[in-house]
């Protein structure tokens, strides 16, 4: 029996949700599993994950074969690595201690990574927030004043042509 950990959709339309599970490959997607690790939520931002480690590394180490997206989940929350550095203990490269002391080291990076992110993106959606209003810059145009040049209507002058008083 081929045994698959995969997600299991749940949530309505357009509003996926996933479970976490271990299936026997032949079962339906939503259908029956053998026992449920954790949830996957691809809404939130960044996505929520909780997944049992221990229970995961268990099922990874009898043989089940994580398909793609549950292969990344695993290895984002450090399960294939902590599988890795176990399997360098049972070769004799080192011990037990020195496994979870690098895999400690390789999880606090890890998480300050992931809060330096959030922060980051929380910085992003609160200056995209910040109202700064929309200044249209109007050109002054220069008045340019014309002078009117004045002149002087000169009156026309008394002739002295003119018809003399009877």
């Amino acid at each position: 029996m081929a045994v698959k950990m995969r997600l299991q959709r749940h949530g309505s339309k357009k509003r996926p949700f996933y479970f976490i599970v271990v299936a026997d490959g032949r079962a339906p997607r939503d259908g029956k599993f053998i026992q449920k690790l954790g949830t996957y939520n691809p809404l939130t931002v960044p996505a929520t994950i909780q997944l049992d480690r221990q229970k995961a590394l268990d099922w990874l180490n009898k043989g089940a074969q994580p398909t793609d997206t549950v292969r990344r989940i695993l290895s984002f929350k450090g399960v294939l690595y902590l599988k890795h550095l176990l399997r360098g203990v049972k070769l004799g490269l080192f011990d037990d201690a020195t496994a979870m002391t690098k895999f400690q080291e390789w999880h606090t990076d890890h998480e300050a990574n992931i809060s330096r992110r959030n922060d980051e993106h929380k910085n992003k959606q609160r200056a995209k927030k910040v109202y700064v209003p929309i200044v249209k810059k109007v050109e002054v145009k220069e008045e340019v004043v014309v002078e009117e040049v004045v002149v002087a209507e000169v009156a026309p002058e008394a002739t002295t042509d003119t018809p003399a008083e009877a």
